[in-house]
């Protein structure tokens, strides 16, 4: 444990740098690259450092995911340095999985983060960026007390941008990702029987999930994979939680599967039945097949987010289904999760007009849902990854949906 700052702060920020940098899927080149993006957008704009503080933006350039648990983390990004401000709680784990430097704060003063961040910044600093998105007013507030000299300017919108673009040992561990979706996907088939509740359901996808990560990477932090599995009436909301409902003949059921990567989600969602379906949920059901199937072969380099959205609402305007649509048809993938992140550039929505470009990847995930006590009742969705090429989109989930396979039966 290293003090580098004077007597008077002594345990109040300090370094530890214990053991060795762990293992990354990420090569220090492509580090590199993600700091030196953010670093020419600073120049351009003359902002002499960022800090990050939102979890997306923290593990996008460090490679280090924090545990909130309410205390504050930070990313200083210079023209010359990159360091991870963390909490005395974690240890040197902040630092063995940063691709860059650390320093620790201690909860031994109420300020310490400050302390900590004012001896990062630039001699001078003037203009510093944040993350408008993140920051909240008391936050906001701490940081003017802190550096009343300094103009803060938003640089989460930018960072969004990078990071919708992603890079080939990105979509590496993306493709990982979906492979390990359909492992709890299986499972999930492998689970449901009548009888059975939710939380046994999701327990075993989840598992399946974790320890297919566990086998598949030299090291690995196992943290935040999940599923929702939901049946009946609970199937109306896309994250609605897991319930002790044990699942009967001829329930619809909802199959939706995250593992999270270091800090990268991904997610297969699919429409199963238990044992038997209805003529009037197999005809809903079909219906919202086939606008998966056309909103999948719609994904391509060139297409406007909102086109993809107006022209999917057409299909289900035909059928008059348009009013049970409930959100929408899909949205960028990468550092996220339930609970941090969101690349809302890209979303395909009618008020999104981005033009998908190679290199990012999006969802498509169609759903309706039948209110209870309507023949067919029940929340229908589909959800496959795809990553757009120069040519048009790789399907990298690749896992059946749809009547012919998804009735499940013992």
């Amino acid at each position: 444990m290293t003090n580098t700052h004077s007597t008077d702060d002594m345990l109040h920020v300090f370094q530890w740098k214990n053991g060795e940098k762990e293992w990354s899927p990420f090569s220090d080149g492509e580090m590199d690259r993600r700091q030196n993006a953010m670093r020419e957008h600073m120049a351009a704009h003359n902002i002499d450092a960022a800090i990050f503080t939102s979890y997306h933006g923290i593990c996008y350039y460090s490679g280090f995911l924090y545990c909130y648990f309410g205390r504050k983390y930070g990313f200083v990004l210079t023209p010359e340095s990159a360091t991870t401000v963390t909490a005395g709680i974690d240890g040197g784990q902040p630092w063995r999985r940063t691709h860059g430097d650390n320093l620790i704060y201690s909860d031994w003063r109420r300020d310490n983060f400050y302390t900590a961040l004012k001896s990062l910044l630039p001699k001078g600093a003037r203009r510093v960026g944040i993350e408008f998105d993140h920051v909240s007013l008391d936050f906001r507030r701490q940081l003017g007390d802190a550096f009343p000299d300094v103009e803060f300017v938003d640089v989460a919108s930018a960072s969004m941008w990078m990071r919708t673009h992603k890079s080939a040992e990105e979509h590496s561990l993306i493709r990982e990702g979906t492979r390990i979706c359909n492992v709890g996907a299986k499972a999930v088939i492998d689970a449901v029987r009548e009888g059975v509740p939710e939380y046994e359901v999701a327990l075993a996808s989840t598992q399946a999930m974790v320890r297919e990560i566990g086998k598949s990477f030299p090291f690995v932090e196992l943290m935040d994979t999940w599923t929702w599995f939901q049946s009946g009436l609970m199937t109306d909301g896309a994250h609605n939680p897991v319930t002790n409902k044990r699942v009967a003949r001829g329930d619809i059921l909802s199959l939706n599967c995250f593992p999270i990567i270091f800090g990268y989600y991904t997610a297969i969602e699919r429409t199963l039945f238990c044992e038997e379906a209805s003529d009037a949920h197999l005809d809903f059901w079909e219906k919202n097949c086939a606008v998966m199937k056309a909103g999948s072969e719609m994904i391509a380099p060139g297409r406007k987010c909102s086109e993809i959205a107006l022209a999917l609402n057409d299909m289900y305007r035909e059928w008059d289904l348009l009013q049970y649509r409930s959100f929408g048809y899909g949205h960028s993938f990468g550092v996220l999760s339930h609970y941090y992140g969101r690349e809302a550039g890209v979303e395909l929505r009618e008020d999104v007009e981005t033009v998908l470009e190679p290199g990012m990847v999006v969802s498509m995930e169609p759903m309706i849902m039948i209110p209870q006590g309507q023949d067919g009742a029940g929340g229908y969705r589909e959800h496959d990854i795809f990553i757009v090429t120069e040519q048009g989109a790789e399907n990298v989930t690749n896992f059946p949906y749809g009547p012919d396979t998804m009735i499940v039966r013992r």
